[in-house]
């Protein structure tokens, strides 16, 4: 049958079940029937975490600006001493105590409180945590969401944050040192993933273009010996890499390039290179760019890795369209995009082989490989 058919099909089906979703006389019914019950009560559940996901989120941010986890993490305790160690009044550290509890960041054990599942494994990631802490220049952008919408996004707090990443210069030794460690302290989980997906080794040298202060090629390090490593980045940051990569032991075994991928000849000489986060943060014009000038430096048979949160990840779809898309949009520069479009972005650039490599977690990371024939 054709495709025409099908798309009819789903159009019918569609509007049958928006029609009898929306109906209040099938929710009350739904609500009685025991077969539908357990629907209809996670129905309502999905549609009341939409309503309150911001006071959720600036939960978790008071947990983390109070050092609650902290606190919780060192031992089964007391309201009264929550409230003590985390300048909180009585009251005050209880209701924060119980509404983390509700989302899983804390714990009620008899009378006193521990830390909870969800909050353990935010301890054990540095990176969501330095995200939530800088959260508060995306929610000043989103308090009117329209408005971001209607001027086509960046204008805001968020922007001004990422300022010199679009005009190298601009930025301020603080604000470099603040996306240098939101950026860093995000990298070890992605980096592990993508280690895990490729065969670094049967490479000999590695550019990593945009790789800030050296954390993904401190990673790669570690795993390949054997691999000559490079980093290509804004002259704001390279400092802080050559710093970070001479600490690590890797001086003599790395280098540095300072330029702008957008405007400044890529380094050759190199068979594999990598962007990680970085091509979703660009336009597709820019990105482009970057593709065509990474092609160009490539020799034949090298290779171009990115890893980067994808639009339409099956079971990971709000972290693409919904939290990405109205972040970057925020940012004033860049998309999140489905593999499908990447593809065809790289053999727009003039790459022939591309593939969709498998992360172990999609939602944060995926990987994708083009070969330069």
């Amino acid at each position: 049958m054709s495709k025409g058919y099908w798309l009819a099909i789903r159009t019918a089906w569609v509007t049958w079940r928006n029609g009898v979703l929306s109906s209040p006389r099938f929710q009350q019914a739904a609500t009685r029937f025991w077969l539908t019950r357990p629907v209809a009560h996670a129905q309502a559940r999905g549609l009341f975490d939409l309503v309150a996901g911001f006071v959720y989120s600036q939960t978790l941010a008071a947990c983390l600006e109070t050092g609650l986890l902290d606190v919780l993490a060192q031992g089964v305790t007391s309201t009264e001493s929550v409230a003590d160690q985390c300048a909180l009044p009585s009251e005050g550290a209880l209701r924060l105590l119980r509404a983390a509890a509700a989302i899983g960041l804390a714990e009620r054990v008899g009378t006193a409180w521990a830390l909870g599942s969800a909050g353990a494994a935010l301890r054990g990631n540095a990176g969501i945590a330095e995200m939530i802490a800088h959260h508060p220049l995306l929610y000043a952008d989103l308090a009117d969401p329209v408005a971001l919408l209607r001027r086509g996004g960046g204008g805001g707090a968020l922007a001004r944050y990422w300022t010199y990443a679009e005009h190298p210069g601009d930025g301020t030794a603080e604000e470099v040192h603040a996306y240098s460690r939101l950026m860093g302290a995000s990298q070890p989980l992605v980096a592990t993933q993508i280690l895990q997906s490729y065969r670094f080794a049967q490479h000999r040298r590695i550019l990593d273009i945009g790789g800030g202060e050296g954390r993904f090629l401190e990673a790669v390090a570690a795993a390949v010996p054997t691999l000559d490593l490079a980093l290509f980045d804004l002259p704001a940051v390279t400092d802080r890499a050559r710093t970070r990569l001479a600490a690590a032991g890797l001086g003599a075994r790395s280098v540095v390039h300072a330029g702008s991928f957008l405007h400044d000849p890529l380094p050759t000489g190199y068979d594999l290179i990598t962007l990680v986060r970085v091509l979703h943060d660009h336009d597709d014009g820019p990105a482009l760019t970057v593709l065509r000038a990474i092609h160009a430096a490539l020799p034949r048979g090298g290779c171009l890795l990115i890893a980067e949160p994808m639009a339409q990840t099956r079971g990971a779809e709000p972290a693409g369209d919904a939290y990405f898309g109205l972040y970057l949009l925020a940012m004033g520069s860049g998309r999140p995009r489905t593999p499908r479009e990447i593809d065809g972005m790289l053999r727009a650039a003039g790459f022939d082989t591309v593939r969709l490599l498998s992360t172990a977690m999609p939602l944060t990371c995926r990987v994708m490989l083009a070969r330069r024939n």
